[in-house]
């Protein structure tokens, strides 16, 4: 039995329907991964499932006793005490003894006393007797791993930290169904990974909503995606419901296709003269009036952002250098003994834990802080955009059109004058939206609007601080490739591991005792590195003959052998029969007239479409590991 089915769930709040009949159900062992466009209601339907929210259609059928938990990405109003009070809470019944004694230790700590130790004492049976010790330490737990602190108060912690503390409030709640909106969002990389072993060892059923594809990747075994106020459910992982979804993209564009050539047919007929209406078939109209209301009703699919940068002249060959540089702030070393040089076109990523320096190393490199010792030389004819993860270039009490056009109706662009609204349109902000104040837009939508603010500006420098954040998977797509596109110089904070594997050169690592260690390429060349100076270092401590030791070595490098050259010879034949038949078999089904008379050959044509998909990547990659031995 299914822990919760939703049934024929309608949700339109007073305007065009957000949901439209979707079902769906949620089995024990489900991880599901959610994805749809920003403003699609994937916020709106975890609520649903959490009780927050009522459906205006449709019923949600939960097991009796069902624990369900929401991390939102907007930490709810009225939450008040202490972060340990706050994750505490998550334990139910034993939440209010956990914190009394919390509190109890640590005033005791300061203040000592007879009366104090005494109601310690007690507590601490009554904590033995609820095993209360076991949850204790999984609070602190949870704590430590998010970077808590444990008496620090809730309302006067930052959006992000927030947002931590309530996904820790969840861990320890232990839910038959855990929902996570976003929860990679504000999180370093380590605790990303920390997040996904425990949510794989301790979670059973989780269903969570993001934008972050290496964690979708690792924690999907389903993926639910709502497009257009339905939702499509695979039971697959990431990658295999990608490849699907554009199959399904695919046959709905080649049936749209058809249904409006038939439509335009008719509406041709209806439309002949005199002699064709004293003839025309009554049932004929009657199923034009069908197509036309269905043509009516049909919901088009979201568009692509037309997202543009503007490019300043070239900067000078050198963008900046840094020798030796050390920057402290009240007594703690942020960064020590950094030397780099940045060039002309390079990517550089820089990661590291939450409160590491990656800020203050962006400022250090754009000039804008001066180092405590050290130089730094900054190059000449530098243009510099920076987006910021706080967002404060934004006004919220202003709308998105006088956040980007400053006053003005019209803006140049690439040397041509556009109208406001149409560039705004190109991000997906509708006229309606466009004059909207930005504190009522969504995380996504004022992230698209940081861009379109700072891309009406040219630029040969630009600096993205976590710019990914809240965008959903198709314009992070984009961006990936405006980047890789992009001829300036780009520095890059991000904890997105997709994302810095596909668009940086290089990376510089943050360490949290302020050293900084720059590698070749993105995140996964970092890890491959730093595992190899680990295993050095590994065995120059053991004590062995240097001789003995793993030095690295230029590897010979491997020729290809006579099978493979063969093979290599005939691979591009091969790859281009298996293109022109997927292109025969993509014709047959775009010609209506094979409709008339397919019957099963369609299901047939189709199961060959994804085989040969199949073999073209196995193909491709084949070629290409070839390729790399010649």
């Amino acid at each position: 039995m299914a822990l919760i089915t939703l049934r024929n769930i309608g949700l339109a709040f007073g305007g065009p329907p957000l949901f439209d009949g979707i079902t769906l159900q949620i089995e024990a062992g489900d991880r599901l991964c959610l994805l749809g466009r920003n403003g699609t209601g994937k916020s709106t339907l975890l609520k649903l499932i959490s009780g927050e929210l009522p459906p205006e259609q449709g019923e949600i059928a939960r097991q009796q006793g069902l624990k369900v938990a929401l991390v939102s990405q907007e930490a709810p109003p009225g939450i008040s005490g202490s972060v340990f009070d706050v994750v505490a809470s998550g334990m139910g019944n034993a939440a209010a003894l956990l914190a009394e004694y919390h509190h109890l230790a640590h005033q005791l700590s300061l203040e000592g006393g007879e009366t104090l130790l005494a109601r310690l004492e007690l507590l601490q049976h009554a904590l033995e007797d609820a095993g209360g010790w076991h949850l204790h330490q999984a609070v602190n737990q949870v704590l430590e791993r998010l970077q808590l602190d444990a008496d620090a108060d809730f309302s006067s912690l930052s959006g992000g930290t927030k947002r931590r503390a309530l996904l820790g409030r969840a861990l320890v709640a232990e839910p038959d169904i855990l929902l996570l909106d976003e929860p990679t969002n504000h999180l370093d990389v380590d605790t990303i990974l920390w997040l996904e072993d425990f949510l794989i060892r301790n979670v059973k059923t989780v269903l969570f909503v993001t934008h972050d594809r290496a964690f979708a990747r690792r924690m999907a075994n389903r993926v639910a995606e709502l497009d257009r106020g339905r939702i499509y459910s695979f039971s697959c992982g990431y990658d295999a419901f990608v490849e699907r979804r554009e199959e399904l993209l695919a046959a709905e564009i080649t049936r749209q296709a058809l249904f409006d050539k038939k439509l335009a047919q008719e509406e041709a007929w209806v439309r002949q003269g005199i002699k064709a209406r004293r003839t025309r078939n009554e049932g004929r109209v009657r199923a034009l009036k069908k197509l036309r209301e269905e043509h009516r009703q049909r919901r088009e699919r979201q568009g692509t952002a037309k997202i543009q940068m503007q490019e300043a002249e070239r900067s000078g060959a050198l963008v900046v250098e840094a020798d030796k540089v050390c920057f402290d702030y009240g007594g703690r070393a942020i960064i020590k003994e950094l030397s780099t040089t940045i060039m002309r076109g390079d990517r550089i990523g820089i990661i590291g834990p939450n409160g590491s320096g990656k800020t203050t190393l962006l400022r250090l490199l754009l000039g804008e802080l001066e180092p405590r010792s050290g130089q730094i030389k900054l190059g000449s004819r530098r243009e510099v955009l920076y987006f910021d993860q706080m967002r404060e270039q934004l006004d919220m009490n202003k709308t998105v059109m006088e956040n980007v056009g400053e006053g003005n109706d019209t803006l140049i662009i690439n040397g041509v004058s556009r109208h406001i609204i149409g560039y705004l349109q190109d991000f997906l902000f509708s006229p309606e939206r466009a004059r909207s104040p930005v504190h009522i837009l969504s995380g996504g939508e004022r992230n698209r609007l940081l861009l379109a603010k700072l891309f009406t500006k040219p630029s040969n420098v630009l600096v993205l601080d976590e710019p990914t954040n809240d965008l959903d998977v198709e314009t992070l797509d984009l961006l990936e490739d405006l980047l890789l596109e992009y001829s300036g110089t780009l520095l890059l904070v991000s904890h997105d591991r997709d994302f810095l594997n596909n668009v940086v050169t290089s990376t510089l690592v943050v360490g949290g005792d302020g050293q900084v260690r720059e590698y070749v390429g993105g995140y996964d060349d970092w890890l491959r590195q730093a595992a190899t100076e680990a295993e050095a270092s590994a065995v120059a401590d053991s004590g062995r003959p240097l001789q003995e030791r793993t030095r690295p070595q230029k590897e010979r490098p491997r020729k290809l052998s006579f099978k493979e050259e063969r093979e290599l010879e005939a691979l591009p034949d091969r790859i281009a029969a298996l293109e022109q038949e997927q292109g025969k078999l993509h014709a047959q089904l775009a010609d209506p007239d094979f409709y008339k008379s397919a019957g099963t050959e369609i299901v047939t044509i189709n199961g060959r479409l994804e085989s040969l998909e199949l073999e073209l990547a196995q193909a491709y990659q084949r070629w290409e590991e070839l390729e790399a031995l010649k």
